[in-house]
């Protein structure tokens, strides 16, 4: 580790002097890609620079215990000799977090689509509540979200439903929630007061930026058709649904929230750029499946992730063994502990492989 960071301390202090330079500066690409490596390498530098200099008070103290000392300022060495140990053991901590490979789409936007499993009308409802949980936690973080396609059922429950969420950080903190979401309740269909287990699916995706999505005009079929609500009478008069048909993955998309045309076409766009970047960045990653495999928010869409009990009140995350007794708090959206606890594991498992 030491080594890794004498070489980004070297590199620092070349970046330093060369986003200086009046050449560079003049080669506003260059300049500014320089000026993201600096500022990307600045805080694990600055942490480094600290630990070091804990390091040399150390070895001062040490040094400083070899004279001849009184009893009382020898007992003084000591005890700040004691903090410094602690306090170094927390910065090498922290440089190990500050190490740790960094997932290039953590600051996107994204594109999220619940759909219900098994369980008929009950999945639906709960998708419903989760589409509720994800919407206010976004707005707990002052982030925007907008719904881009959605089927209702007449009861109120949601069979599909996609919608972004835009604000800074947000894929680093959902992407944890791909999988399949387990709900144990009584349904409000059930006259018996049975407990029924249903399930929704919940999928994740980065919104991709349009440079890295080229998607070739002639690739695409565009059908236009009337919008439809509850139960699928029509709501619109007009052809304003559009179903995009992206022919060499046989992706397809639909939106027909809005009333206009254009911007339907304008957000199934987004959604199906969304699918494409995933589904080139999963067609990357396949090599590395074992390393995949083993981090906690790349897991199968399949994978069952979390239960939901709601006659004891809990939410139990089967990934990492996480349970929460709050269950009415955190489907109001307030779902950080279980993601900070998420994110934990995951650096745990990082900072495992990096020792070995």
């Amino acid at each position: 580790m030491i080594e890794k960071l004498d070489i980004l301390e070297q590199r620092y202090r070349e970046l330093g002097i060369t986003i200086s330079d009046p050449d560079v500066i003049a080669k506003q690409d260059e300049w500014q890609r320089l000026m993201k490596e600096h500022a990307h390498i600045q805080p694990i530098v600055e942490k480094y620079r600290e630990y070091k200099e804990i390091l040399k008070e150390i070895e001062d103290s040490y040094e400083l215990l070899e004279e001849e000392l009184d009893d009382d300022f020898r007992s003084l060495v000591q005890e700040e000799l004691e903090i410094l140990e602690s306090k170094k053991e927390a910065v090498r901590k922290e440089l190990q977090l500050l190490l740790l490979p960094k997932d290039p789409n953590d600051e996107r936007n994204v594109v999220m689509e619940i759909r219900g499993g098994a369980g008929g009308e009950e999945a639906a409802l709960f998708a419903a509540d989760l589409l509720r949980m994800y919407t206010r936690y976004a707005e707990r973080n002052g982030w925007r979200w907008e719904i881009m396609n959605a089927n209702y059922t007449d009861m109120g429950g949601v069979k599909e439903v996609i919608f972004a969420i835009e604000g800074k950080g947000a894929y680093s903190r959902l992407k944890y929630e791909s999988g399949v979401h387990r709900v144990q309740r009584v349904p409000t269909t059930e006259s018996g007061g049975r407990i029924h287990t249903s399930t929704v699916t919940v999928a994740v995706l980065p919104e991709a930026e349009d440079v890295e999505v080229d998607i070739d005009p002639k690739d695409i079929q565009i059908d236009v058709f009337r919008s439809s609500g509850h139960g699928g009478q029509s709501v619109n008069t007009t052809d304003s649904a559009v179903r995009l048909t992206h022919i060499p993955t046989g992706l397809v998309v639909t939106c027909q929230d809005e009333r206009s045309q254009h911007k339907n076409r304008e957000k199934a766009m987004r959604v199906l750029k969304a699918r494409l970047y995933d589904m080139l960045q999963t067609e990357q990653q396949s090599e590395y499946a074992e390393e995949r495999r083993s981090q906690i928010g790349t897991g199968d869409r399949s994978e069952r992730i979390r239960t939901y009990n709601f006659p004891q009140g809990r939410v139990t995350d089967h990934r990492i063994g996480y349970t929460i007794h709050q269950l009415d708090m955190f489907l109001d959206g307030d779902i950080d502990e279980m993601l900070d606890a998420l994110i934990k594991a995951d650096q745990a498992e990082h900072i495992k492989k990096m020792a070995q």
